[in-house]
């Protein structure tokens, strides 16, 4: 069990959150959520003891262990893969090494000999002879291989280094687990064997994310700050959602039904306080109206853009058609004599293991870099907008927002362009921003409203979930269900995959699947399709 008790987080004359108090306990999983900047990860490091709290303190059980996914990706450069994880528990690695020590002398001393056998005895208590097991099975279920477990940190990439140091956080069965984003650059499959670990956790578990099907799968409690406050919901991401627009909705019509009640008794007031004979009527009347209160309802420090995607003109039937197309980059094969027929109801999600492949395919299709080999070709009435990956080279210009959003605009007036810019959520002086310094999630935003603009009817769209919040990605979820164009993307949100697409292809490195008509859930469930796969990866 681990406790905040009088918690609260002060930068200068901002207040993060103020006199928090809550306990987190055993067998349940805590989603905490709040609007980008609210203070998310500053939390997690709070109860992990990595910052102070301006007032406060964290309370954890006498002898129970905390475990945190580390973010740094190159404290652990100089150890092996596997000793990495096994670090997750910092008892046992110190008991390991110093057991290396001692025995690595030339000569073993009496003394020597005391401390060995007082470490072997700790070492076995803590189930130190099956560490190495655990950790290679662990590092197995999330995809990293055998033969890398005995290389050093620095020699593998960095998805694969995320994997580690997860591994390293779930190792040896933590009582408390504190998790900051644990999906980033996890497959699919790893996400589910991620799912099923939490599910069947008997600990306690913190975990920041937003992917909202994690949230809905793991999760036994919302822990949702808003407004310098965590308020405590039971119940996973759905449910909170659904729950707090519910008594919003009711909220509000009380005090709609609470206002015609008082102008109902003012007006009687108004009219008949001067007349003698109803004077006491209206004085009773008056002393009710008194004591109706309006109970005022704190808007959501959330806010959620609009986005909205429409075509100027639909496109004809035929929309892409590749043939035998290939890429290679750095000797790697991206794909090989890849052939597609795209057609105007698609709405495609492309998966695979090598993220690169798909960016790259979307990068030939935008017409960014040429392929190696083979055609496509677009169909005569189509128009198409791009979500690049990587979108910096849009924004290394200095200029304001104003400007930077007309250069994508027929309509350069005033209201035209700060009404698009408005429902993106840069309202007022924001408009007047320097594009350069813009953060990761208003660049994604500026970028849907240059999408936007161009009304095409085709859009290809590469991780565009990435920097957003949740408010910000269920409006795209939203928008991209109903565009009535094609739509070509990538993603690893669980639920847009399986709420807007209506086909998949996986590039594998030997070929593709396509299927059409399915959701992700069928996909991903599919045994035959598991064993088409297992066959085109091995």
């Amino acid at each position: 069990m681990i406790s905040a008790e009088d918690i609260s987080l002060r930068y200068g004359e901002r207040i993060l959150f103020n006199d928090v108090n809550m306990t987190f306990v055993a067998g349940n999983c805590y989603g905490l959520i709040g609007a980008n900047g609210s203070g998310k990860s500053t939390f997690l490091k709070i109860l992990a003891r990595e910052v102070e709290p301006t007032t406060g303190h964290v309370k954890v059980v006498h002898g129970k262990r905390v475990a945190v996914l580390k973010q740094d990706q190159f404290a652990f450069d100089e150890y092996t893969v596997l000793n990495t994880v096994i670090m997750g528990h910092k008892r046992l690695f110190e008991i390991i090494t110093e057991k290396d020590k001692i025995y690595s002398k030339a000569v073993f001393s009496d003394e020597d000999g005391m401390r060995a056998s007082h470490l072997e005895e700790e070492f076995t208590e803590l189930s130190g002879w099956t560490a190495e097991a655990s950790a290679a099975k662990l590092l197995s279920d999330l995809g990293i291989p055998e033969e890398f477990h005995a290389l050093e940190m620095k020699q593998i990439e960095s998805g694969q280094k995320v994997r580690v140091l997860l591994a390293q956080a779930l190792f040896h069965d933590p009582d408390i687990l504190i998790l900051d984003e644990p999906t980033n650059n996890l497959d699919f499959e790893s996400c589910m064997w991620l799912e099923e670990f939490l599910c069947d956790f008997a600990n306690t578990a913190i975990v920041v994310s937003h992917d909202r099907h994690f949230l809905d799968k793991i999760c036994t409690h919302i822990a949702d700050i808003d407004h310098g406050k965590i308020q405590l919901c039971k119940g996973n991401f759905s449910f909170w959602l659904e729950s707090s627009q519910l008594i919003l909705r009711q909220r509000s019509e009380t005090n709609k039904k609470i206002e015609e009640k008082r102008k109902e008794l003012q007006a009687f007031v108004d009219r008949f306080s001067a007349n003698a004979s109803k004077a006491r009527q209206a004085t009773s009347r008056k002393k009710v109206l008194e004591k109706l209160v309006i109970e005022e309802i704190e808007p959501s420090s959330r806010k959620s853009p609009y986005i909205k995607f429409e075509q100027l003109t639909a496109a004809g039937n035929n929309v892409l058609q590749i043939d035998n197309l290939s890429k290679t980059l750095d000797g790697q094969i991206m794909f090989k004599d890849l052939s597609l027929t795209i057609e105007r109801n698609d709405k495609i999600a492309f998966m695979g293991h090598n993220n690169l492949a798909k960016t790259i395919l979307f990068q030939i299709l935008a017409g960014e870099i040429p392929p190696d080999n083979g055609t496509f070709k677009w169909g005569t009435s189509t128009s198409r907008a791009y979500y690049p990956k990587d979108n910096a080279k849009y924004f290394d210009k200095d200029m304001d927002l104003f400007a930077w959003l007309c250069q994508y605009s027929d309509d350069t007036t005033n209201s035209f362009v700060r009404g698009s810019l408005g429902r993106m959520l840069f309202s007022g002086d924001d408009a007047m921003k320097t594009v350069s310094v813009l953060s990761g999630g208003e660049r994604a935003r500026c970028m849907f409203a240059r999408m936007m603009l161009a009304q095409a009817n085709v859009l290809i769209l590469d991780e565009p979930t990435n920097h957003l919040d949740l408010e910000s990605i269920e409006a795209l979820n939203i928008g991209l269900e109903k565009f009535p164009g094609t739509i070509l993307f990538t993603s690893h949100d669980h639920k847009l995959i399986q709420t807007v697409a209506n086909r998949i292809i996986e590039i594998t490195p030997k070929g593709i699947v396509d299927k059409a008509n399915i959701t992700l859930d069928d996909y991903l469930s599919d045994e035959k399709i598991k064993k088409q796969l297992h066959e085109l990866y091995s």
